[in-house]
């Protein structure tokens, strides 16, 4: 079956099964422009061509995981740990506001050096300070927390399940398990979080039929915003040696079917896609992403938070990051977002139960 009669299939009964996924992720390099293109006609429709800008500020890289792939892991010896103090970080968040971009992602390793308190009191000083929607992204945490957070100002959080095979994620993550993980996600969504979550393409020994299944599996999540990207090999990290099984097309394919399954769930044109390829967030851009996230960590902290190799933009400041941004934004032929980018899923909500 063509790309184009999957298409058509789907949009005549709303399902893709695994085999139709497998398909389209092995079809030949002739067949991909058309899946892009639908993609990139499925974003227009349901998102429009504006693009938000969401600053990300990694204010922590100390964590008390120890996932394989992750080149913060907590047995790294080799990384130089850094915490951002509170008033730092609501700094960044008034550069970021002050650059015309209206969310901060907050993100750092899972750092409990950042008490449910203390980060409930960062959380409230930056509503105070800035207009700014706030996405959070600081690993597993238990209700109550995620409950005060939401309470204090936090408007979104983002946590990957990585991996919806159980076998896969315990090979992965030694000292964690999927059911904690999805456990934190239903959790998220049951207290009105705006949720995101996502997976990483090409863990070591990952096959087509995992992957397909990883995205059929973050579908069925019913997200706010999905955050997707491919693994790198980091070679400090037991996982270092080893190689993506996938061609580099397959990441692409990937992000243009979770467009065309998920017509109106935010997704970024994330980081590492540049490590893999120069033009690989324009790209994305163009294959059903939305949303684009540049650094607006502090300058000196940056060259630390390196969850894998050859990450972009660790030599520049946030102003430069933010320049370059929407130059890129505007070449495409795109617009800025200028409102906070909220949940279009909550919204559509929202307008039925008026």
């Amino acid at each position: 079956m063509s790309i184009t009669s999957i298409i058509e299939k789907y949009d005549q009964t709303q399902h893709i099964d695994t085999k139709d996924v497998i398909e389209i992720l092995r079809c030949s390099p002739a067949d991909e422009p058309s899946l892009y293109i639908e993609a990139d006609k499925i974003r227009a429709q349901h998102m429009g061509n504006e693009i938000y800008l969401r600053g990300i500020v990694e204010f922590s890289n100390y964590c008390r995981k120890n996932c394989y792939y992750c080149g913060i892991q907590r047995t790294n010896s080799s990384v130089h740990r850094y915490r951002m103090t509170p008033e730092e970080i609501v700094a960044a968040c008034k550069k970021i506001e002050a650059a015309g971009q209206t969310t901060v992602v907050l993100q750092s390793g899972e750092d409990p050096y950042y008490s449910t308190e203390l980060f409930g009191a960062i959380l409230a000083e930056i509503k105070k300070h800035t207009s700014l929607a706030i996405t959070v992204s600081v690993g597993e945490r238990d209700e109550a927390t995620y409950a005060y957070w939401k309470e204090k100002g936090m408007d979104r959080y983002l946590l990957r399940f990585e991996t919806s095979d159980e076998k896969l994620f315990k090979y992965c993550h030694p000292d964690d398990t999927l059911s904690v993980r999805l456990s934190c996600i239903h959790t998220l969504q049951k207290l009105g979080v705006q949720t995101g979550s996502g997976f990483l393409i090409g863990l070591p020994g990952e096959t087509y039929e995992q992957l397909a299944a990883d995205i059929l599996f973050c579908t069925h999540l019913d997200l706010d915003m999905i955050g997707i990207g491919p693994f790198i090999p980091h070679g400090e990290t037991p996982f270092g040696s080893t190689q993506n099984p996938f061609p580099k097309e397959v990441y692409f394919k990937t992000v243009a079917l979770l467009r065309l399954l998920n017509k109106d769930a935010h997704i970024p044109s994330t980081t590492a896609f540049d490590a893999i390829d120069p033009q690989g967030r324009n790209l994305l851009l163009e294959r059903g992403c939305n949303v684009f996230m540049p650094n607006a960590t502090p300058k000196q902290y940056r060259k630390d938070y390196l969850l894998y190799p050859g990450k972009p933009c660790v030599d520049e400041s946030a102003d430069d990051c933010s320049s370059c941004v929407k130059l890129r934004v505007l070449g495409l032929g795109r617009t800025i977002g200028t409102g906070p980018g909220h949940s279009v899923k909550k919204s559509k909500i929202a307008e039925d139960t008026k």
